[in-house]
């Protein structure tokens, strides 16, 4: 939130962030009529959240499973050298790479866990192998885990379970 006004995170406005983050495509009207705010009152807040960086950004779950053919996976990374210069090459790479649409380092066994989506089991080796071969980035193992069946999906951060920053 750099360079961003702060706004109070009050019992409206953690409201405001709390529906919008499970319903982004609501109208202004229909989320004023939910957190029971008049629908002036209700655009002017959700304008100073968006403009202070609150929400990063905004965007529709897909069922994947209706539209195309594709093969989703977390694949695991373990770099020879995980250090800051190694961690930044990876990185730069990675952030290349649509497919994978989401990295996190961890501490475990492995540095880097990903979720990716690709159009098929070929794609995900090709691009694995790509990445290992690779001597830039300096990666000792890759681990991947197919995603056979999804159990629950992502609905978005438990909010009301979580401690506010004041």
């Amino acid at each position: 939130m750099k360079n961003k006004k702060i706004v109070k995170l009050d019992t409206i406005n953690k409201k405001i962030i709390m529906t919008l983050h499970k319903q982004a495509d609501l109208s202004n009207q229909e989320l004023a009529e939910k957190i029971a705010l008049s629908p002036s009152a209700c655009f002017q807040r959700t304008k100073a959240l968006k403009e202070a960086g609150y929400f990063v950004n905004s965007q529709s779950e897909m069922d994947l499973d209706r539209i195309c053919e594709h093969v989703l996976a977390y694949v695991e990374f373990k770099l020879i050298n995980n250090t800051a210069h190694g961690r930044k090459a990876f990185e730069k790479e990675i952030n290349q790479i649509p497919e994978i649409m989401d990295c996190l380092r961890v501490a475990s066994d492995m540095d880097y866990i990903s979720f990716t989506c690709f159009p098929d089991v070929k794609a995900l080796n090709d691009c694995c192998n790509d990445l290992g071969k690779n001597p830039n980035l300096g990666i000792k193992d890759i681990k991947t885990r197919v995603i056979l069946e999804r159990a629950k999906w992502y609905l978005g951060y438990p909010l009301e379970k979580l401690k506010w920053i004041e």
